[in-house]
């Protein structure tokens, strides 16, 4: 049995038209309303234009009255086509605004409901960059609003005038409709070239918009410059900038070249259309009022059908394109999960735990068995690579297991909602975010669903030595008439930041890059005080910090290689004492913790 393809054609316009209205049900009405008064209009004009030329061919047998109530009509007609062009753009830009506003919610909600490790695979990237692509350039709102001209603009237009010519003459009307059927046609063939250009640039797209980024953003600015890498940069930009243009004009000439021959038939249907016309004229079959009248519909008709086949149905087919990538993308289905909040005093455990990132074969962890008591502060450590950060994303529910499965307080990772497992859990990454708030709303980020406790930003700030003359209101971005921070002062925010966050597990993932051995040690022994009772995953290797663990976890090549405390590590003499005693030259004046 043939299914319905959700993304063809037909169903996309259902779809679009569907939510144009749905989003803006009143406002919507308004503008289709009066968009339909102005196709009702053209077709009227058309009308009254010819009895006004016929009483004026006629003036002797027609009184003066007439005449003007004629020329009354069709100069009313004029101002209210005018009028209502004038409204139907302001209520349609309105409209667009209002609907393009709430796609761009609902779609940053989709993407917050999907699975982290997704962000991982770069078929999902790809994905995403063609729904953002559609959402950045109001492809939904175009495309709905041409949609819909064409439905109660054009199409309304096109049949009043129709049954018109048809009144004069069916010949006439059917000359006219065979011309256009193969230029509509070639326009609504587009669709796959379209497709197939898409297709063509997404990846390039995606490094186009990375090294833009590069060269015009602020992070790697000074690193770029120094480094004198701006201009390789540059050069990579043009590169995919060039890959993009060259299959963009590749497909447009292809569709120019197949679409001029078509145009040549319509024109040929307007030349018959006009012989016809004229005839019909010299037989006397048509009033010379009719003649004029239809002679500037006929212009019109071609002018019309002209911009709706090169404007409307061109762009329409692109972004026809855009908004199927955009509703396959907001389609994609995250399965229904339990909504049960993880008791931390039934600890973590993973059995026999596998994980591999998204298209490759190697396992970042692979058969890995571990328990966390409730309570117990837990060190990660070993070398780059070993799936350490990996580990903590798959306890923490971040990542989902290939295989085996993760509990979280008596709760399946893969069957809880995200959310609910998140409630119970604070984290420090080292690739904290930077936000260009207040130093306030910096720390408060945390746990924004917490009304707003002063004294305890002020205290989580007071415990990582945050500098008290940078007031809470002070904005953190020079973009916006702010300060920027050190890289030192960034981590200790993010360190006040998941302190703030009301949490029963907390982890520390690599948090200390920016902040000398001397601060470190510092820093962790505040993270012992203020993990006291509650469960604890510490991330690093820097091995000076781990002796405040209940255990150690020695990860290599994605397998537990040791468990134990510092002291029975080093007596086994195994990887983590071979580890210890390469790093013993930084923590040999003091700086251990103990």
């Amino acid at each position: 049995m043939k299914t319905n393809n959700p993304y063809n054609n037909r169903s996309i316009i259902v779809r679009s038209i569907f939510d144009y209205f749905n989003k803006a049900p009143l406002m919507g009405g308004v503008e289709q309303s009066v968009a339909l008064i102005r196709g009702l209009l053209w077709g009227g004009s058309i009308y009254t234009t010819q009895k006004l030329f016929d009483s004026l061919l006629n003036y002797e047998a027609q009184s003066y009255r007439i005449i003007m109530s004629w020329f009354i009509v069709v100069i009313m007609i004029l101002f209210l086509q005018q009028l209502l062009g004038g409204l139907s753009s302001y209520l349609l830009s309105h409209v667009s605004y209002t609907n393009m506003g709430k796609y761009m919610v609902e779609f940053q909600q989709k993407i917050g409901q999907m699975s982290p490790e997704k962000f991982e695979d770069s078929v999902f990237l790809d994905q995403l960059n063609k729904a953002k692509e559609c959402i950045e350039y109001e492809s939904l709102g175009h495309f709905s609003s041409i949609c819909l001209q064409v439905i109660t603009y054009y199409s309304v237009f096109l049949v009043a005038v129709g049954i018109y010519l048809f009144s004069l003459s069916p010949v006439l009307l059917i000359v006219i409709l065979l011309g256009f059927v193969p230029a509509i046609w070639g326009k609504f063939s587009q669709r796959d070239a379209f497709e197939q250009l898409e297709e063509k640039n997404v990846r390039t797209r995606r490094q186009y918009d990375y090294y833009k980024k590069i060269l015009v953003g602020t992070a790697a600015y000074q690193e770029t410059r120094l480094l004198g890498a701006a201009n390789h940069f540059r050069k990579r930009f043009v590169q995919t900038l060039t890959v993009m243009t060259q299959n963009k004009w590749h497909t447009e000439r292809n569709i120019a070249v197949k679409q001029m021959g078509l145009d040549v038939v319509s024109f040929l249907g307007l030349g018959l259309s006009l012989y016809i016309l004229v005839i019909f004229t010299l037989d006397g079959q048509m009033t010379v009022g009719a003649f004029a009248s239809v002679f500037i519909a006929l212009t019109h008709i071609f002018s019309i059908i002209d911009e709706m086949l090169s404007v409307y149905l061109k762009n329409g087919n692109k972004l026809m394109v855009e908004v199927a990538n955009f509703y396959r993308f907001m389609d994609i289905n995250e399965p229904q999960k339990e909504t049960r909040v993880p008791n931390l005093e039934e600890g973590i455990q993973l059995k026999a735990v596998s994980f591999s990132y998204p298209h490759t074969k190697r396992y970042a962890v692979e058969n890995l068995s571990l328990t966390v008591n409730p309570g117990e502060t837990i060190a990660i450590v070993g070398e780059n690579g070993s799936g350490k950060s990996t580990l903590v994303k798959l306890m923490t529910g971040l990542y989902l297991p290939t295989s085996g499965s993760v509990e979280v307080g008596g709760c399946d990772t893969r069957l809880v909602e995200p959310t609910m497992l998140f409630s119970q859990i604070s984290a420090i990454f080292q690739n904290y975010g930077r936000y260009k708030l207040t130093l306030e709303e910096n720390v408060r980020i945390s746990d924004l669903n917490e009304e707003l406790n002063t004294d305890q930003v002020q205290e989580v700030l007071q415990e990582v030595d945050f500098p008290q003359h940078i007031r809470h209101e002070q904005m953190l971005s020079p973009e916006f008439g702010g300060i920027d921070l050190s890289g030192g002062l960034w981590q200790r925010l993010s360190i006040a930041r998941g302190l703030y966050r009301s949490h029963n597990l907390i982890v520390l993932d690599e948090p200390t890059a920016a902040i000398d051995p001397i601060e470190e040690a510092k820093l962790y022994r505040m993270f012992d005080k203020v993990s006291q009772g509650k469960t604890a995953i510490l991330v690093t290797h820097r091995l000076g910090s781990v002796k405040l663990a209940d255990r150690i976890i020695v990860m290599h090549h994605g397998r537990i290689d040791d468990i134990g405390t510092h002291s029975e590590l080093i007596a086994k003499q195994g990887k983590y004492a071979h580890m210890w005693d390469a790093q013993a030259s930084w923590y040999g004046h003091g700086n251990t913790i103990t």
